[in-house]
């Protein structure tokens, strides 16, 4: 191990945390605003309270430097979009009139503008707000968000690192504004926004900042010359300012590759790389540019991504090994906090001997801390945390809670031929359509209806004890008679029972399913103040006994137009839920999928011949590299084959996927072999279903005409439009109309407002194709 005095600066430091709180105030002080029952002042107290705490835990736990600016209301690259002034033309005056209602419209839109276009944040589940650039785009310094956080951690006597957006990853990140010339590339904008981040760098520094954090995750991706050329110019630029703070330019979830060199070279102090996972591959690459000599690393070795406990002496080698390779090596997890839950402590329902095996945010904090310890003062100094750890891994790695021998066995005598259908797809479609005999553009949604306040009330009851079982289950019997009385008045197609009974697409699935675990406080944010509770897979995965069957069956007993079974798919299964890290994601999904694979079966048995499953995840779990895809395509779209080949011809199986580039996944889309897939395009403006068009892709397809994560409600001219534009690309005999998502986060009233009106869109576009 090292000597003392070799790592004597080691410190410990976060690139940032949850901003939600302990009980999601966050969420509940923005969800008021926008109902009018907090005021903007109410909302801005309650957003720098939970800064102080945060802060306060972060010091209290031994992280030496804490980061500012990564807190937001909604999302940190509409924060930055703000810092920048890129306000889109159509939300300029709302910006103006009011600061914060405007900073919400962008995010959500009203009924009267759009919103930005969201999609996810590089491999994650969290989703930002996509920049709308031109060559008319003029940028404009606004620092006052990043300069308030900063003063308020000093005020507090914390030393405190400001975080931002770097403007390479900014104009990566970003796409054409509307009416911009295809072709356009934002990142011919650099030079203009260069002055601006100048300007930003001054204002921190003139308000105490020693250090300010870039982050660049973009150049973890496959980057062309010109690209890597223009993040040479931006950090030789910034770096040569003289009125700025010491520059740490930060990269997260995978390896920098050809962009490691480029910044090594840069004129900044010190560099923040990921060792987790693909991106211990920096190692190697840190030693070949001959280290970072006079300059500062942080070093990533605690997973920032996952939930388990940190190997601390494998990190402590890691650590070890950088030591020589810059000036000072300080301690820090793979990315942002925000990735993962805020306390293990809260769950008092968790076995014992697992929670020993989880460490959130605040854990992680400690073991960084450990970890700076150990490296500033040897081993001896964390002798006893060395010893505990290493119980805790050996507990994880023999208990017999995480290897089940008969769901193994099952998934090793798996075959080609179970991940295929009986028939192709040609055949099967002329069945289905004599089968189920719909309409030319059939209507359908994509599974949930509102989840109103009586329905969590009801599940609130449950628990509590207020109801009984027999109780709870008549609400969800009336809920769904309603919710099936709608689409039949309304006139969808292709009905849905509504999931009144499900609390979330992925957790309701890991209730039911032996090797997972959930949460009672493991909340994530997924998108502005949409959190979800990852579950936790544990150990291997079985189904115990039909999950859905019951509620789908109830429903298509109360209509005679078919009535879709709805699951969500094995890759978004382990996208959504903290996965294991002691077997290769394959393994797990191969018993997911065996897991679904029997649901199917007993659907189709019920009855059901439209089975829905789900897989939003499958670009969102894509790998950064391009060479690294094709190891997980292939066990991704085995996966779902897997759980839905088992079925007859005339089973109509359907896919969706939403919020993502599916540009890069077109290939793998086709290689589902599902029958039917919806996907998001209200915002895109019809992009997929030109990229579905420029691919050959010959199945049927719903890119959706409702924005489902805005408020406002498209009208039946609107979403006919976008029929039309969708027919450019689709034929008639293969395109269904759909909203984006599922309507689980809308209120009724817009649901049955814009839900009609896409139904009447739908009968207009028909009445034109036939003529009539």
């Amino acid at each position: 191990m090292t000597t003392k005095s070799a790592a004597a600066a080691a410190r410990a430091t976060v690139y940032g945390h949850p901003r939600q709180g302990r009980d999601r105030e966050l969420k509940k002080a923005v969800e008021g605003y926008w109902k009018g029952r907090v005021t903007a002042g109410a909302l801005r107290s309650t957003a720098a309270e939970l800064r102080r705490t945060h802060w306060r835990q972060l010091a209290g736990a031994g992280v030496h430097e804490v980061p500012t600016g990564d807190f937001s209301y909604y999302d940190h690259v509409l924060d930055t979009t703000v810092m920048v002034g890129a306000i889109p033309a159509r939300h300029r005056e709302a910006v103006a009139a009011d600061a914060l209602d405007g900073y919400f419209a962008m995010a959500r839109g009203t009924q009267d503008v759009a919103p930005l276009e969201m999609t996810k944040w590089f491999d994650t589940n969290y989703h930002y707000l996509v920049p709308e650039l031109g060559p008319d785009t003029v940028f404009t310094a606004d620092s006052s968000k990043q300069v308030a956080e900063l003063e308020e951690a000093l005020a507090l006597g914390l030393t405190a690192r400001p975080v931002l957006v770097g403007p390479v990853t900014y104009l990566l990140l970003a796409k054409p504004a509307p009416g911009v010339a295809a072709g356009f590339d934002p990142l011919t904008l650099l030079d203009r926004l260069l002055p601006v981040y100048a300007e930003v760098l001054a204002d921190l520094r003139a308000a105490g900042a020693e250090w300010v954090q870039l982050d660049e995750p973009a150049l973890v991706q496959d980057r062309t010359p010109a690209e890597l050329n223009a993040a040479a110019r931006a950090y030789r630029d910034l770096g040569a300012l003289t009125d700025r703070p010491r520059l740490l330019v930060a990269s997260y979830f995978d390896r920098l590759g050809d962009a490691l060199p480029v910044l090594a070279e840069a004129p900044v102090e010190g560099l923040a790389l990921d060792f987790t996972g693909p991106a211990a591959a920096n190692l190697e690459g840190l030693a070949a540019v001959g280290g970072l000599p006079g300059k500062r690393l942080v070093a990533g070795v605690v997973d920032g991504r996952n939930i388990w406990v940190n190997d601390l002496e494998k990190s402590l080698a890691t650590l070890g090994t950088l030591l020589g390779l810059a000036d000072r090596v300080d301690v820090s997890a793979s990315c942002s906090l925000l990735h993962v839950p805020l306390d293990a402590a809260a769950e008092k329902g968790v076995d014992p001997q697992i929670l020993r095996w989880l460490s959130f945010a605040r854990q992680k904090a400690a073991e960084l801390a450990t970890l700076a310890r150990g490296l500033s003062r040897g081993t001896d100094a964390i002798a006893g945390e060395l010893a505990a750890n290493r119980a805790v891994l050996a507990s994880r790695a023999t208990s017999p809670i995480t290897r089940n021998p008969a769901v193994r066995a099952r998934a090793g005598a798996v075959t080609g031929a179970d991940a295929r259908r009986s028939q192709p797809y040609a055949e099967r479609a002329a069945a289905q359509r004599a089968h189920l005999g719909l309409p030319l553009l059939p209507t359908t949604t994509i599974g949930s209806f509102p989840q109103t306040d009586e329905l969590r009330a009801a599940r609130a009851d449950l628990r509590a004890g207020r109801i009984d079982t027999a109780g709870y289950e008549e609400r969800i019997r009336n809920e769904i008679r309603e919710v099936v009385a709608y689409q039949e008045k309304t006139g969808v197609d292709v009905l849905v029972h509504g999931e009144p009974e499900r609390n979330d697409m992925v957790q309701y699935f890991a209730e039911q399913l032996d090797g997972y675990l959930v949460t009672r406080h493991g909340w994530v944010q997924s998108y502005g103040t949409r959190y979800v509770r990852p579950p936790i897979l544990a150990g291997d995965v079985s189904r115990p006994e039909p999950m859905t069957v019951r509620w789908t069956a109830y429903a298509q007993s109360l209509t005679s137009k078919p009535v879709k079974g709805m699951l969500t798919g094995p890759v978004t299964m382990l996208a959504w839920s903290f996965v294991r890290d002691d077997q290769p994601l394959g393994e797990t999904a191969r018993q997911v999928a065996l897991a679904l694979r029997d649901e199917v079966g007993d659907l189709e048995a019920a009855g059901a011949s439209v089975i829905q499953v789900d897989e939003p995840a499958l670009r969102e779990t894509l790998p950064l590299r391009a060479a690294d895809r094709p190891a997980y395509l292939d066990w991704a779209t085995e996966a779902f084959r897997l759980a839905t080949g088992g079925v007859r011809p005339d089973t109509q199986i359907h896919t969706h996927m939403c919020y993502a580039e599916f540009g890069d996944v077109v290939q793998a889309i086709d290689d589902l072999d599902a029958d039917v897939i919806s996907l998001e395009a209200a915002r895109s403006h019809m992009q997929v279903a030109r990229e579905l068009a420029a691919h050959g892709y010959p199945r049927e397809a719903g890119p959706g005409v409702w924005d489902i994560h805005s408020p406002r409600v498209p009208s039946a001219e609107e979403a006919a439009d976008l029929l039309r534009t969708g027919l450019e690309a689709v034929p008639a005999e293969r395109l269904w109309v759909n909203p984006d998502c599922g309507l689980k986060t809308r209120a009724w009233p817009e649901t049955r407002a814009s839900l009609e009106n896409l139904v009447a869109a739908a009968r207009t576009v028909r009445a034109e194709l036939s003529g009539s």
